[in-house]
């Protein structure tokens, strides 16, 4: 792999780390971009706490209309994901980097079924006329408008960041083709690991608080 050089002003070379060489940095960074996210989502949630609050009969009443069997299937197969994405790290640092790739596809290909299953549940709410500004969702009480509008808007916001989980999987195994990612420098992979552990804890509090509240 060749190396970048810089010179000083006395004309000595020195090497230029590559930026998946800089585990500190890279870390430091990536934390900082999950708590925006984790404030994000923070105030959607507290959003959501105080509505409940306001209209505790409404909300349980809409969700009990979610299938709780759909969201619970999408709940297991994210979590069986997160532990394929960390063996496969785990696995890229043992040296085992065939092995990381399987894992990692695998991990992509569990991604696609939670957007397939979920791509199904909301065809089937807006079926039943389940969606913002629907003739039927008009007709209902300001509790349950208020809590199908974060209904879409949350998870909708979730399932944009399993596309991006899927989009950097993709990445990743491209980088370790090229040798960019290999087992003294995963720096990159262990970010996308905890990006993806982090989009796990997201829906773990989504699951309850749209799906069970109303059984």
């Amino acid at each position: 792999m060749n190396e970048e050089m810089a010179y000083d002003m006395q004309g000595k070379p020195h090497r230029v780390p590559d930026f998946h060489e800089d585990y500190d940095g890279g870390k430091l960074g990536f934390w900082i971009f999950l708590l925006t996210e984790a404030m994000m989502f923070g105030a959607l949630f507290l959003l959501f706490a105080i509505y409940f609050y306001r209209y505790t009969e409404a909300f349980a009443t809409s969700s009990g209309m979610l299938d709780v069997w759909l969201g619970g299937t999408n709940t297991v197969i994210l979590l069986v994901s997160t532990y394929t994405m960390g063996l496969g790290t785990l696995m890229m640092r043992q040296g085992k980097i065939r092995v990381s790739v399987i894992l990692i596809g695998l991990t992509a290909l569990m991604a696609v079924t939670f957007l397939a299953i979920k791509a199904v549940e909301w065809s089937m709410d807006i079926q039943h006329g389940l969606y913002p500004n629907s003739g039927v969702l008009d007709a209902m009480d300001k509790g349950e408008i208020l809590f199908w509008g974060l209904y879409f808007v949350m998870t909708g916001l979730h399932g944009l960041h399993i596309i991006a989980g899927i989009a950097l999987m993709v990445w990743v195994s491209l980088m370790i083709r090229s040798g960019s990612v290999r087992p003294d420098h995963i720096i990159v992979m262990k970010n996308v690991t905890l990006y993806w552990d982090f989009v796990h804890l997201i829906w773990i509090v989504l699951f309850p608080i749209f799906y069970m509240i109303g059984v």
